[in-house]
C-alpha cells in the first residue's frame, strides 16, 4: 500500500510536470485538512509529514504543557512532554504525534479536493515562474480558438492570449496555424497565470534578427533602433562593433537569404536595414533611404531637421501617405521636414528679399552719399558778376523791314517738286495685277510628229460624214407624225 501511495505521487508529478517534493507538499496539506475535519479541533494546529522513502504518513498536533491535562486534544502533562523533549517547561507548545487510525469518507473527499486544488496552484505557480523570466522572448505556438476578437495560442503548458490590439491588421489567422509571437506580459490571476503575446511589437523584429543573424546574436552587430508599422513597413538601424564588418550586409545575407526568412515570417512586411552613424545628419540621410539627400540642416534647440532632396525624389522621400518620413522620424528621434531643391531655393530668394532694405531708403542713402562725395560749386564775387553783361541775341530782319531800310532783298519762291502718279493711282483706284503677269509662262507643247495618229479607243462612237449618212440624219430630224382625220 505504501508503494502504491508513492507510485501515485510519482504519477501525479509526471502528469502535471511538477517536481516530486511539490506534489508531496500538496498532499501533506490536503491530508492535514482532512484529518482536522474529523479528529481534531478546527482551531488546533496540526501538520502531516510523509516519508518520501517509505511513504509513511505521520500526523503531528500541537499541545500545551500543563501539570494535569484537562483536554487530551489540546494539553499534555509535563512528564509526557519531557519524554519527547527533555527541556520542556510548563506552558510550552510542543508537537506531538497523533496519527488517527483511519479517515472518514467525508475526510477522504475533502483530501481529494484539497489535493487537486493544491496541485493546480502548484502548477500555476510553476508556469508563472517559467514564463515570467522570458518576457521579451520569441515563442512558437499553435492557434487554438477565437473569442471576442482575441486569439488563444497554445504554448505547451498554458494558453497565451493574442489581443486584437496586438494583432497585425493585414494578417488573417486560422485554427491550427503555427505562429511566432513575442511574450509581452505574464500576470497572476485567480484563474492562473495570464500570458499576453504580440505580433505587432517591435521586439518581435529584434528577436527574429537575433535568431536569423549570428552576428546580431553574439553582439558583433548591434541593433540601435527600430521603427515599425506592423504589416506594412519597418526600418532598423544597425552598427558594427568591430572594424571591417558590414552591418547591413550581415543582416541582409547572401542574396538576401537572411532577411527573406524574416520577411516570410512577417507575412511579406517590407524591411529597410540602414546603417547607424554617430553623425546625426548622416544618420537622418541614411534613415530616409532609398531617397537621395542633397543637404540636412539641424536645429538642435527644437530637435528638428530640414532635409533637401532633388525635385524628382520628393515623393520617394516622403513615401506613401508619409510613411517613409514617419518611420525615419521614429528611427532617429528627430522631427524631419522634407523640402525639394526648387522649394528651398524659392524660400532662400524670398528670405533675401525680405532682409534687404526698401528701394526708397536705398535711393535716399545713395543721394546722401553722392551729395557728400561731390562738393558744391563756389560762388563768384559780386564785382565780377556786375561787370558781366547779359548777352543779347540779334534778330534777323524781315523782308518788309529790310525794304524800308533800303537793303536789297532777294526773294526766293519755294515750289514743291511735282508728284508723278500712275494712272491707276491718279484715279484713286488700286492698281490690279493679273496672275499671268506674275506667274512664269507655261511651257509650250511640243508639235506632234508627222506620221503619228491618235489611236481610236475601242468601242468609241465614230461620226459618219458620208453623203448617205448626212441624208439619214436629216430625214430623222424632219420626221413628223400625221394625225388621222377621223376622231375616235
Amino acid at each position: 500500500m505504501k508503494s502504491d501511495f508513492l507510485l501515485a505521487i510519482t504519477q501525479l508529478s509526471a502528469e502535471k510536470n511538477l517536481p516530486k517534493d511539490v506534489v508531496l507538499t500538496a498532499v501533506e496539506a490536503a491530508l492535514a485538512s482532512a484529518y482536522k475535519k474529523d479528529n481534531f479541533a478546527s482551531s488546533q494546529n496540526i501538520a502531516v509529514k510523509i516519508n518520501p522513502n517509505s511513504g509513511k504518513v505521520e500526523v503531528w498536533a500541537e499541545k500545551t504543557v500543563v501539570e494535569k491535562p484537562a483536554e487530551a486534544r489540546f494539553e499534555i502533562s509535563l512528564e509526557d512532554a519531557r519524554k519527547l523533549k527533555e527541556d520542556a517547561q510548563l506552558g510550552d507548545a510542543i508537537m506531538v504525534e497523533a496519527t488517527p487510525a483511519n479517515a472518514g469518507r467525508i475526510a477522504a473527499q475533502t483530501a481529494k479536493q484539497v489535493i487537486l486544488q493544491r496541485l493546480h496552484e502548484a502548477e500555476h505557480s510553476a508556469i508563472f515562474e517559467e514564463f515570467a523570466d522570458r518576457e521579451g522572448e520569441v515563442v512558437s505556438g499553435v492557434v487554438q480558438r477565437f473569442e471576442m476578437g482575441q486569439a488563444y495560442i497554445e504554448l505547451g503548458r498554458t494558453e497565451a492570449v493574442l489581443p486584437a490590439a496586438e494583432q497585425v491588421r493585414t494578417e488573417r489567422y486560422r485554427i491550427g496555424q503555427r505562429l511566432k509571437v513575442v511574450l509581452l506580459q505574464v500576470a497572476r490571476t485567480s484563474k492562473g497565470p495570464r500570458v499576453i503575446v504580440s505580433r505587432s511589437h517591435p521586439d518581435l523584429l529584434r528577436r527574429l534578427f537575433e535568431l536569423e543573424v549570428p552576428e546580431v546574436f553574439n553582439g558583433t552587430v548591434e541593433i540601435k533602433s527600430i521603427s515599425r508599422e506592423a504589416g506594412f513597413r519597418s526600418k532598423i538601424a544597425v552598427a558594427a562593433k568591430q572594424e571591417g564588418i558590414d552591418p547591413v550586409g550581415c543582416c541582409v545575407g547572401l542574396r538576401g537569404i537572411r532577411i527573406q526568412n524574416i520577411v516570410s515570417e512577417l507575412s511579406g512586411e517590407k524591411i529597410d536595414v540602414v546603417q547607424w552613424s554617430p553623425d546625426t545628419a548622416a544618420f537622418i540621410a541614411n534613415a530616409l533611404s532609398p531617397a537621395h539627400i542633397i543637404n540636412v540642416e539641424l536645429n538642435r534647440d527644437d530637435q528638428a531637421a530640414t532635409v533637401i532632396v532633388p525635385d524628382r525624389q520628393l515623393s520617394l522621400a516622403i513615401g506613401k501617405e508619409g510613411q517613409n518620413a514617419r518611420l525615419a522620424a521614429k528611427l532617429t528621434g528627430w522631427r524631419i521636414d522634407i523640402k525639394s531643391a526648387a522649394m528651398a531655393e524659392a524660400e532662400r530668394i524670398e528670405a533675401s528679399k525680405t532682409a534687404a532694405p526698401p528701394e526708397g531708403e536705398l535711393a535716399a542713402e545713395a543721394a546722401e552719399v553722392g551729395a557728400a562725395a561731390e562738393p558744391a560749386p563756389e560762388a563768384l564775387p559780386e564785382e565780377i558778376m556786375a561787370e558781366l553783361e547779359p548777352l543779347e541775341l540779334a534778330e534777323e530782319p524781315t523782308v518788309e523791314e529790310a525794304a524800308e531800310e533800303g537793303e536789297p532783298v532777294a526773294e526766293v519762291e519755294l515750289v514743291p517738286p511735282p508728284i508723278v502718279l500712275e494712272p491707276a493711282e491718279a484715279e484713286g483706284k488700286p492698281q490690279l495685277r493679273f496672275a499671268e503677269d506674275i506667274m512664269a509662262p507655261r511651257r509650250a507643247k511640243a508639235p506632234a510628229k508627222a506620221g503619228k495618229t491618235k489611236k481610236k479607243k475601242k468601242g468609241a462612237y465614230t461620226k459618219d460624214t458620208s453623203e448617205e449618212g448626212v441624208k439619214a440624219r436629216k430625214a430623222r430630224r424632219d420626221f413628223t407624225v400625221e394625225e388621222d382625220e377621223e376622231e375616235y
